[in-house]
């Protein structure tokens, strides 16, 4: 956290072949050590692959995947006269889009499978349904903030 000045947000540019942002967040998120080009290709072949599986239009069933998978309130520590609190607090819209983002692509990561085409197609449809891992994370995180209710007023 800057002392002065307030951090500007970076503008994001939208992928090329769907036009989307939410896409180019998450082609962000996929790539690694800055090989954009490699990430795009797999998102996209991945997108193939829900394709071929489902016959419905892939930017619907990714969007559905991101929507199914956003938490709306997660648990934060809070620490009060020498106790640690998990105190539960709502999720703002950017924060959600990426824990949904992150959720997905470790889930996926984590899968049996042989390329990582396969395993995020598969997590993607999941999320879709409403199964997976991604999802049963959102479900961990919703549990964990309703048990933690009672500390709802140590919110800041």
């Amino acid at each position: 956290m800057p002392r002065k000045k307030i951090v500007s947000k970076r503008k994001i540019l939208r992928d090329p072949k769907y036009n989307d942002l939410l896409v180019a967040k998450f082609i962000n998120g996929i790539m690694k050590d800055g090989k954009k080009s490699l990430a795009e290709i797999i998102f996209y072949k991945a997108m193939d692959l829900v394709n071929k599986k489902t016959k419905k239009e892939p930017l619907d069933i990714f969007k559905s995947a991101i929507e199914n998978v956003k938490p709306m309130v997660e648990v934060k520590s809070r620490r009060v006269g020498g106790a640690t609190y998990q105190v539960p607090v709502d999720v703002r819209g950017e924060r959600g889009i990426s824990l949904s983002i992150r959720w997905i692509l470790n889930a996926s990561r984590e899968r049996s499978g042989k390329t990582l085409q396969e395993k995020l197609s598969a997590e993607l449809i999941d999320a879709a349904n409403k199964t997976g891992n991604a999802v049963k994370k959102r479900e961990d995180t919703h549990k964990m903030a309703e048990a933690n209710k009672a500390f709802a007023h140590y919110r800041w």
